[in-house]
């Protein structure tokens, strides 16, 4: 474990010499915050008004937060590094080094959001407080919970995206599996809740990932309760072993296919 650990302390020190570079690539998280709230004001004719469970105040900090959690994830790039070191054979040279290259993919990607993490969420926070004046009231226990949940989500979203990516192993090219999962993630989990979507749709988006990476700490933060949290991290704990045990089955059958073939 020390040495994930290490792994996960390098990157970050490492990030640390860019702030400049994450800041300026927070100007298009801005934009977006710009046009949804533009949005829900638009929508919500009386700010007092609710749909579907949401005050305009509780919608605005939803998104809010899904956008940190995408925003600070650095997918795309995660992908692009995954496919090209399986397609350019630089995964060779990682199976032969003395730890996993799923762990070591885990905690080096976690050593980049947590910095990028924290300054969205400071900047994220700063956004909502100047434009709506108020903040959903969180005691410290519900903080503990929200950024717990918000751990296991983006742990949750760095294993599916891997494995996604090592599915370059047997196909030509895994982007279009990337691309198709990052919009649904985009579209259904950030921009609208649950709630917004047709009832016979829910219960299946309640089960599926987008309420593990994006719906639940969201719902956590702007309308808390403790049943809530216990059923995000019962849900977001079979998520985090499934997807575990998911990414190093590909990730195992992969190298098979590699040493039959030769390397």
């Amino acid at each position: 474990m020390k040495k994930y650990l290490y792994i996960f302390k390098s990157e970050l020190m490492t990030n640390l010499q860019y702030i400049f570079d994450i800041l300026i690539g927070f100007i298009s998280y801005c934009i977006m915050i710009f046009i949804f709230l533009n949005l829900w004001n638009y929508i919500y004719s009386d700010p007092s008004e609710v749909i579907k469970g949401y005050t305009m105040n509780q919608m605005i900090w939803y998104v809010i937060v899904t956008e940190i959690l995408w925003m600070s994830l650095g997918s795309r790039k995660l992908n692009r590094k995954i496919c090209n070191d399986v397609r350019s054979g630089n995964i060779t040279y990682n199976i032969t080094k003395p730890y996993n290259y799923v762990e070591y993919i885990l905690f080096s990607h976690l050593g980049v959001t947590t910095l990028k993490f924290v300054m969205v969420t400071i900047l994220g926070l700063g956004i909502g407080l100047i434009y709506l004046k108020s903040i959903p009231t969180l005691s410290f226990v519900k903080v503990i919970g929200v950024l717990l949940s918000c751990l296991f989500a983006t742990i949750i979203n760095i294993l599916l995206i891997t494995a996604l990516g090592l599915f370059s192993f047997f196909i030509e090219d895994a982007s279009p599996l990337f691309w198709l999962y990052s919009k649904a993630i985009l579209v259904v989990g950030t921009i609208f809740p649950i709630e917004f979507f047709p009832a016979f749709l829910q219960p299946i988006m309640k089960y599926s990932p987008i309420y593990a990476v994006s719906y639940a700490p969201a719902k956590l933060f702007v309308d808390f309760s403790y049943p809530k949290l216990l059923e995000a991290f019962i849900i977001q704990g079979i998520y985090l072993i499934v997807a575990f045990l998911l990414t190093h089955w590909i990730y195992r059958k992969g190298v098979k296919k590699l040493n039959v073939n030769g390397g």
